[in-house]
């Protein structure tokens, strides 16, 4: 009998992946290529989208089959995860998109924002879809998009143009593209827009006449685990079974299933989310409510989130833009070099502060400097922002959750950082915990489409694949804690107002 996996496709921040997974969850091959960051002006992030479909097409596709030594027959299903909220807009008869994509690290719709907030306020917006207006979501940029570029709306209003995130771009490219692409989205990226009515899971016409975004340009809203056609050119009859939002997908591939059950992850950002099932969450504390994962027919599955905007991020900017380590991972080494902080915060609110703070005129600060600190202090100050940052989302988590957080479970690169993980166990002090595999979005997306085509028989099968690879409990000194998290508290206050004062 011939093998099958199933295929991942993980359209992330950085790079495009393709990985194969086996009956176990077991990474079998990898293909990966980074993609071109644009940075045109300040606060601006953009993304070539012709360049991603190139590099899946081309390099990340094929070298994931060539790793594993199979034909694309014996590719069961594929899913596909994604960088949330990046919009893509593209001429429906060509292909081309109409410029690149604005992607969700892209600040150029502050002003906009603060207008919404200030004129129409936060619960209009909190009723219909669960979201407060910020820079981090998709209807702001299309509305800049509709503002900035000739004639687009009227193109828009003609069905001329089609508007996604880079799930629906990459599902339209692969179902055909011009030539008969399927449009799609599903309830996880679909709610992260400002679009969607975040009970009926449609498109919503109230939000829909606000933005003034015309129907005729929005994907088709569907589950995230359901057949929703065949691959053509690139992996001709292979099924397209699952899409979710990255968070979406680490929070099923980490088997969060249950109610309370929660996972952060820890890449250029981290985002921490916890399962609250069928019941509908609005956050009291700074938190998003989203949709956690919708299986074929079955009710959607809610989740709180806690969006951190830079953590990975800041050990790049400490090795690339400081210059004081070489590589990402000897930043432990010479953290480890020094017992604690030396007193020095280093709070990296670059362009603002996310959860649960959600302040756009925050800048980032080092306090606490002295003769006395050296890099190695630095270097133990840029981990422990990720820690504080992390205690202050889950704070957040308990005080709007009818059910506190008793472990967490961590996924993403910076979990190969031990001192880091030792030091969140200490801050929230719970246990913190990492499974076997660790590329849980890419997972995810495969478990969804396996669980849609039949490879996988039931949730409970996928639970019994997850496995702890390590785990890092809590000995911090209460005092010392709580002593340090108000230091914390304190720096973050001085980050605050910086930006257009």
């Amino acid at each position: 009998m011939v093998e099958r996996y199933v295929m991942s496709i993980d359209q992330g921040t950085m790079s495009t992946r393709c990985i194969l997974f086996d009956h176990q969850g077991r990474l079998v091959s990898v293909g990966q290529r980074e993609h071109e960051q644009y940075f045109a002006r300040p606060g601006w992030a953009e993304h070539d989208p012709t360049e991603i479909w190139s590099h899946l097409r081309r390099v990340v596709v094929p070298r994931a089959l060539e790793g594993a030594g199979i034909r694309p027959e014996q590719i069961a299903a594929i899913g596909i995860a994604n960088q949330r909220e990046t919009t893509v807009v593209w001429d429906r008869r060509t292909g081309v998109p109409v410029g690149h994509a604005i992607t969700w690290q892209d600040t150029r719709t502050s002003g906009y924002v603060e207008e919404l907030r200030r004129t129409t306020g936060d619960d209009f917006f909190l009723e219909r879809c669960g979201l407060s207006p910020t820079t981090y979501f998709s209807a702001p940029r299309l509305r800049w998009l509709f503002d900035h570029v000739d004639g687009l709306h009227a193109r828009a209003e003609r069905g001329e143009v089609l508007f996604g995130t880079m799930e629906s771009w990459l599902i339209w490219n692969l179902t055909g593209g011009p030539d008969g692409g399927l449009h799609l989205t599903d309830a996880t990226n679909a709610s992260r827009t400002m679009l969607m009515n975040i009970r009926s899971l449609a498109w919503d016409d109230e939000l829909l006449a606000y933005f003034d975004v015309p129907r005729a340009m929005l994907p088709e809203i569907r589950s995230s685990a359901e057949c929703y056609g065949m691959a053509r050119a690139l992996l001709p009859d292979v099924p397209i079974c699952a899409a979710l939002g990255d968070q979406q997908a680490a929070l099923f591939g980490q088997t969060c299933f249950a109610p309370g059950e929660a996972k952060c992850t820890y890449g250029t950002g981290s985002f921490l989310l916890v399962n609250t099932g069928t019941e509908l969450v609005r956050s009291r504390h700074g938190l998003l409510t989203t949709v956690g994962y919708k299986v074929g027919g079955e009710p959607p599955v809610y989740a709180l989130e806690g969006p951190i905007a830079v953590t990975g991020s800041l050990v790049q900017w400490f090795r690339d833009r400081l210059g004081l380590i070489h590589s990402a991972p000897e930043i432990e080494t010479l953290a480890r070099g020094v017992e604690d902080n030396g007193g020095c915060y280093i709070v990296p609110a670059f362009s603002g502060l996310f959860a649960p703070h959600w302040r756009s005129d925050a800048r980032g600060v080092i306090v606490g400097l002295t003769s006395y600190i050296t890099k190695g202090h630095l270097a133990r100050a840029v981990l422990e922002a990720t820690g504080w940052q992390t205690r202050e989302v889950v704070d957040a988590v308990n005080a709007d959750s009818p059910r506190p957080l008793r472990q967490l479970k961590v996924d993403g690169g910076m979990t190969s950082n031990n001192l880091l993980m030792q030091f969140l166990a200490d801050v929230l002090d719970m246990p913190v915990v990492r499974p076997m595999v660790s590329e849980t979005v890419s997972l995810g997306a495969a478990y969804a489409a396996g669980l849609a085509s039949g490879y996988w028989p039931d949730l409970e099968g996928l639970r019994r694949n997850w496995h702890r690879a390590a785990q890092w409990m809590p000995t911090m000194d209460p005092a010392r804690r709580d002593a340090e998290y108000e230091s914390w508290r304190r720096a973050v206050e001085r980050s605050l107002g910086w930006a257009g004062s």
